[in-house]
């Protein structure tokens, strides 16, 4: 009987292995690729049966137009409850929550205590205050065992055990409170962020901090917001590199705004600028307010070192990472003609959520970028599914073609309602529509009439004015390859977010919206093992 009992055990065990994948941190991996290349159980043919499987509504006190991020999945962890499966969802109040993803049950909560009494820019969405980056999950040595890390409003580092939401470690001193720091990073025992929008007057730059000396750094790129939704993307070889925005790019006096920045830590672990590139018009994008707004991707391909960025203007700029815009860094591999934006406005249209790139089993390499806002009207792919007015996505090849690498535009989805992140996974193209107001221009109005400056009118981010006008977020899953979409989320998700992200692991995808509700959404898989 015991020898049965063994035998069944390790069956299951064998069949949930089919079937694992982490979801670590914010873009899947280091790189910022949004691919999950161990993603076994979505595929093209079975997406179309996704279904709502569960939905919970968490005690999240939301802050302007921010209330939770996307959660993080760690696949097999080892709790007092035995082996689960855990979905990590950060609260902006600084909250964490853990989900049992096979039943949507909540296993914990934890609110963070703090250091800091101080408060955001009242009724400024740029500027809410609270935990503002997405945590990374790290293994460790043991089996089945988590540490969630975790920038608190105060500014310190949380060491939390994933299984039950006990501090591993005390708090750390890691950078100023109040600022906007973005999605962690972590590689070889370092954690890397990059704050932006001076928030709390917390200096716009990149911060590191190693796990095992305890040793911080800052490098600040002269004024430049750091921005991207999915913080810093780091190479294999160890720089990270992000894109900046909001001001000017003049090297000879070290600012380095409306560019993208790479930073390394040296042998005494300190962050040190190792490459920059500005586009030839970045100065007219920082006058124009069109921010180098978006994390990077590091891509490797046919021992090519690349790297992909993009911006509110809706160019793809591609890059040769080991001479990051040439000699004088202004200079790419290839610049795409505009995708979207053809007015150059700075809200509600470009790019603004984050991209993703994958490798196809015939060895293409893909590059897959979500926009706001109307198609070009000069922008055609050969296949082409509508012509988008609120956004959508496009998809790019990478390849050569006489000698030279480029960009070439695949195919264009359906119209979405401001499209965000993309994430693939098993063939499938990932994205949602945010569905939030993302309008921050309105007509000249009295400081206390609707739309005046008591309102948020004018030129302002206007979180006052912009909550009511929310309107639905939309999951989509499309054909990565074609760009046909196979699946819809409709409307069953009634709220809309802002600057979250989304998630795929294992069969399932996750998504979370402004009223403190996180969906999961999937498809059948192999017996759950406990």
């Amino acid at each position: 009987m015991r020898n049965g009992t063994l035998l069944v055990a390790a069956l299951l065990l064998s069949v949930a292995t089919l079937w694992a994948s982490d979801f670590l941190m914010e873009g899947v991996d280091a790189t910022r690729t949004g691919w999950v290349k161990d993603e076994k159980v979505f595929n093209t043919t079975n997406v179309g049966g996704m279904k709502l499987l569960w939905k919970i509504k968490l005690p999240s006190t939301p802050r302007e137009m921010h209330n939770l991020f996307a959660p993080l999945i760690a696949e097999r962890v080892n709790t007092p409850q035995g082996i689960r499966e855990i979905a990590l969802v950060a609260g902006v109040s600084d909250d964490l929550f853990a989900i049992d993803v096979v039943s949507g049950e909540r296993l914990w909560h934890k609110h963070f205590d703090t250091t800091f009494a101080g408060g955001g820019r009242v009724g400024d969405a740029l500027c809410p205050g609270g935990q503002t980056a997405v945590p990374a999950l790290g293994r460790t040595a043991t089996p089945g065992q988590y540490t969630i890390y975790a920038v608190s409003w105060d500014g310190r580092l949380r060491q939390v055990n994933l299984a039950d939401g006990q501090d591993v470690a005390p708090p750390e001193k890691f950078m100023p409170p109040n600022g906007k720091p973005y999605a962690l990073n972590l590689v070889n025992g370092v954690i890397y962020t990059a704050s932006a929008q001076g928030c709390g007057g917390v200096p716009n730059a990149f911060y590191s901090f190693d796990l095992a000396t305890r040793k911080s750094s800052t490098f600040l790129p002269a004024g430049g917001g750091l921005w991207g939704r999915r913080g810093a993307a780091m190479s294999p070889e160890g720089v990270a590199y992000l894109g900046t925005g909001d001001a000017a790019f003049n090297p000879a006096t070290k600012s380095l705004g409306n560019g993208i920045v790479g930073v390394r830590l040296d042998a005494n672990q300190q962050l040190q600028l190792v490459d920059y590139f500005g586009p030839k018009n970045a100065n007219w994008l920082f006058r124009r307010d069109l921010d180098v707004n978006v994390t990077p991707m590091s891509i490797d391909y046919r021992g090519r070192k690349f790297l992909v960025g993009t911006s509110k203007e809706c160019k793809m700029w591609l890059l040769d990472r080991d001479e990051l815009g040439g000699d004088d860094h202004r200079t790419t591999l290839h610049t795409t003609p505009l995708l979207c934006n053809e007015a150059q406005a700075f809200d509600g249209h470009g790019v603004w959520g984050a991209m993703a790139t994958w490798l196809d089993a015939r060895g293409t390499q893909w590059v897959l970028v979500p926009f706001w806002g109307e198609v070009h009207k000069d922008f055609h792919a050969p296949i082409e599914y509508s012509r988008p007015k609120g956004g959508g996505v496009a998809a790019y090849r990478l390849e050569e073609q006489a000698g030279k690498w480029q960009l070439t535009p695949a195919w264009l989805s359906r119209d979405m309602d401001l499209a965000e992140e993309v994430v693939v996974a098993g063939g499938v193209a990932f994205a949602y529509a945010a569905g939030e107001d993302a309008t921050q221009v309105l007509a000249d109005a009295a400081w206390n009439e609707p739309g005046g400056a008591r309102y948020g009118g004018g030129l302002s981010s206007g979180s006052v004015r912009r909550l009511p006008g929310g309107r639905i977020a939309t999951l989509h899953a499309l054909d990565a390859i074609t760009g046909k979409e196979l699946w819809s989320s409709g409307t069953q998700i009634t709220s809309w977010n802002h600057f979250s992200g989304l998630t795929v692991a294992n069969g399932r995808a996750y998504v979370a919206t402004f009223d403190g509700t996180v969906y999961c959404f999937g498809v059948a898989r192999p017996a759950e093992a406990r």
